[in-house]
Parts: C-alpha cells; structure tokens; sequence
C-alpha cells in the first residue's frame, strides 16, 4: 500500500506543477486562438533565467521570482506585439509556424548559452522531506505544488475582478465588439500573452527546483501544456489544475505497474477517453461559453 501512496502524493505534486506549466498554454488559446508551440521553450528560459540567478547572486529559485516575473512578463509583451500579432487574424496553420520557428529559435539559443548539459537550482532543503508514516514529501516539491496553486488562484481573481481581466475576457468572447466599445485589443492580446509568459517562467523555476533540465526538453513541456488545456477545457483556469492532476496521478500510478514505453502513451490515452466522454473538457463548456470564462 505505501508505493502506491507515494506514487499518489508524487502524482499529485507533479501535476500541480504540471497545471502550471500549462495554464498560461490554456489562457492563450482560449482568448487569442493561438496554440502556442514556443510555451515550453518560454517555460525553460523561465528555469535558465532562475538558475543564473541562484549561480550568481544565491537568490532563492522562489525569491527569484520577483525578478522573472516582470522580466518575462515583458519578454512576452513584446513577443506577441512584435511577432504573433502580425498574424494573428491569420488562418491557425500561421500562427502554428511562427510560433514553432519561435521554438526552435529560443532551444538552438539556449543550447548556444548553456550547452545541452542537464542543470538544476539545489538550495538547502532541494533533498529534505517530510516524513508521513511510510510516505515522504520533498520540500521542493510542496513548494512548486503550493506556488502551482497560488498562482492559478491569482490568476482566475485577476481575470475575474481587474479591469484589464475583463478587458481579456471581453476580447476573448468577442474580439470585434470589444474594439467597437473602444478596447486596445493589441494591448489586451500583448497582456494576455504576457502574462501566460510569466506563468510559463515561473513554472520553469519550479522545474529547475525539484529536477533537470535542459533546452532539448521544452517540446514536452509544450506537448503536455496541450494534453492538460484540452482535458481541463479550453481557456478554464481551475480545468487547466484538473487536468494537470489527472496526468499527474495517472502517469505516477502507470509508472507502479506498466513499462516506460506503455507510461508514455497514458496521457494521449486518457485524452482520447475524455474527448470521447466529454468533448469540452473535464470542467470544460461549450467553445462560446469557454471562451467567455477565459
């Protein structure tokens, strides 16, 4: 019974940390419409950016946070105002291209940087757990989950209860209207975008915390991001955290009794089910609806 509550508590932290990785996914292309491919190489500058920090100055990857954030956030801004806008009224295949050349541009850069030797941020307590009866609890790992947690709260009262959150949602459920009201779509899309940046940035501090990382990596963050946007239901915050928990648990539960290869498969499995239960998304609406909850 105690593997398979470790497995249990190890599926939980992962998918909490997991949901946020693809939360900013999520948002994004449940307002713009955009899929965005360069989300995992984004998230990867965000564990770099955390590390250089830690190597240089030995801020904390989560006290680093105070500077990637912004500093990202801006990263983003100027991406989508500079790049994805000048497509974005273009057919999806476009804004596919772009933001896959987008990838493949930050990955060749980073291995130009760093190299592609596997990094991580260790402070003091990267190796202590919490002993629970049989079952052990990394630090690091209930930092990333609660941070997970923390910044997707942040995120649904932003966009729910700030001016600019509305301004998103308003653009999101109808793009023309909110210009007609007088809206600076632009702007609004460069906010999202950024902020979706930001998330991916923090997501890669806590990546660089509780493990490994290296540029080649980043296509897996970006492929996952799409598993759990699509099982939470597109543009859904909490559904976004749902589905990270689920893949978290079923590939931690998978690991226990099926080989590597069969391990692999268990996320495309699980969405195939729930597209075929539920077309929208475990917490997900219809597409008008969903976009109107972005």
């Amino acid at each position: 019974m105690t593997p398979f509550l470790q497995a249990t508590v190890y599926g939980l932290l992962q998918g909490g940390l997991l949901a946020l990785v693809a939360v900013g996914f999520s948002l994004v292309w449940g307002v713009m419409n955009v899929v965005n491919l360069a989300h995992g190489a984004l998230a990867i500058t965000g564990a770099y950016f955390s590390w250089q920090l830690h190597e240089s100055l030995g801020l904390d990857p989560v006290l680093s946070l105070v500077v990637v954030l912004p500093v990202m956030f801006m990263v983003g801004y100027v991406i989508q105002r500079g790049l994805i806008n000048l497509v974005v009224n273009a057919p999806i295949w476009m804004t596919l291209l772009l933001t896959f050349g987008l990838e493949a541009l930050i990955v060749n850069g980073l291995l130009l940087a760093f190299t592609g030797d596997f990094r991580s941020t260790r402070t003091g307590y990267s190796t202590n757990t919490l002993a629970l009866g049989g079952v052990r609890i990394p630090y690091a790992r209930l930092i990333a989950f609660g941070l997970s947690l923390l910044l997707t709260v942040a995120l649904v009262l932003f966009i729910r209860n700030t001016k600019m959150g509305l301004a998103i949602r308003a653009t999101g459920m109808d793009r023309t209207a909110a210009r007609l009201m007088g809206m600076n779509v632009r702007h609004v899309y460069a906010v999202t975008f950024g902020t979706a940046t930001a998330l991916a940035a923090a997501a890669g501090s806590m990546i660089g915390l509780v493990g490994t990382f290296t540029p080649v990596v980043a296509g897996g963050y970006t492929l996952q991001s799409f598993v759990i946007a699509v099982l939470g239901g597109l543009g859904n915050m909490w559904g976004a955290l749902a589905g990270g928990l689920v893949l978290g648990l079923a590939t931690a539960w998978g690991a226990l009794y099926l080989s590597g290869t069969l391990v692999n498969a268990i996320a495309f499995g699980i969405l195939v089910l729930v597209l075929i239960v539920r077309p929208s998304g475990l917490l997900g609406k219809p597409y008008y609806e969903a976009r109107a909850e972005a």
